[in-house]
């Protein structure tokens, strides 16, 4: 009765969670600094992507998390350990339960490590989510009718689609594509066309001040400061958000080719629910100016930003576990 319930979304460039009662608590990058000559943890989340790119050679900042499973285990343990200790405290006499989410295309792997590392952390039972059915909960779709739902999920990591029906996945397909990549291309394109060398962070700040997925009516303008790779001296450069549209194309082309394959694996009847109720966008990744025009235009189908879509993983983790008598037998299960 007293046991905290946490639901945890353990994405690739956030952590978010949700505790029962109270809503989303915690919203922190999942980025570690570690100190490279005793292994030791410096600091974990805001602190640490203020470190990103400007540290010396004694501090190594980490993404534990890459493509939305864990890449290493032991500092992805010691980030959730440190997340359920600020939620619920040190000294706690009941560990909590924890529901985490896992993307919808991992192996049995990949999403053991996520379950053993979650009750490593702290937690006393752990269940793992698909994120798309966490993501649904999360933006109150009505997935427990016999009716087509269809989400798309678009992370730091992976992006993916899902139709759901019945309080289970009917249809699914996931690409590991997401914001890290988006940013990526947007490096790549800035070094490729000006010379000039930009970090993560920038490329980030670029993302969100001036891109879009398609072409805007008022073209938007945008200093960018660097190093130029010819001289190796800092340099500045204005950019064009279409310009910035021309370096996401890629990435997201590969976002609508997962979308237009689940809506082939997509029963007819199902598929008729979808027309008429449209797809839900949620993810960090659904934020971006006219994702959503892009992917009626390329689908066809109507395409609406959720509201909160940050948060739709966190709380659709935490009401699965309220709900978690209804949902057992749509979720995986591990035995110890």
């Amino acid at each position: 009765m007293f046991r905290k319930e946490i639901g945890v979304d353990l994405g690739t460039v956030n952590v978010l969670v949700h505790v029962k009662g109270k809503g989303i608590v915690l919203q922190e990058p999942s980025i570690v600094a570690i100190s490279t000559n005793d292994n030791k943890i410096v600091a974990i989340g805001s602190e640490a992507y203020s470190m990103l790119g400007r540290t010396p050679d004694t501090i190594e900042v980490a993404r534990p998390m890459r493509d939305g499973v864990i890449a290493d285990y032991m500092v992805t343990h010691a980030m959730l350990r440190f997340y359920i200790e600020k939620v619920c405290g040190r000294f706690r006499f009941l560990k909590p339960k924890v529901m985490v989410s896992v993307p919808v295309g991992v192996t049995s792997v990949e999403s053991r490590a996520v379950h053993d590392a979650a009750l490593e952390a702290g937690g006393k039972e752990t269940y793992l989510i698909p994120e798309p059915l966490a993501a649904a909960i999360g933006a109150e779709m009505p997935i427990a009718t016999p009716t087509g739902n269809m989400v798309i999920d678009i992370g730091g990591g992976t992006s993916e689609a899902a139709v759901i029906a019945m309080n289970g996945i009917v249809a699914s397909g996931s690409v590991r594509v997401g914001g890290v990549r988006i940013d990526e291309a947007i490096v790549a394109y800035i070094r490729k066309k000006y010379n000039l060398m930009i970090g993560e962070q920038t490329a980030e700040q670029i993302k969100f001040q001036i891109g879009s997925a398609l072409p805007l009516e008022e073209e938007l303008t945008m200093e960018v400061k660097g190093r130029d790779q010819v001289a190796g001296l800092p340099r500045t450069v204005k950019i064009k958000s279409s310009e910035v549209t021309e370096a996401i194309a890629e990435p997201l082309a590969a976002i609508v080719g997962v979308i237009k394959s689940v809506l082939e694996k997509t029963p007819p009847e199902l598929a008729s629910d979808i027309i008429d109720r449209g797809m839900v966008m949620t993810g960090g990744g659904s934020l971006l100016r006219n994702v959503d025009r892009l992917l009626t235009k390329e689908t066809g189908v109507p395409c609406f930003v959720a509201e909160n879509a940050m948060a739709c993983v966190a709380l659709g983790a935490g009401r699965a576990l309220e709900n978690y008598a209804v949902l057992s037998k749509s979720l995986p299960h591990f035995y110890h």
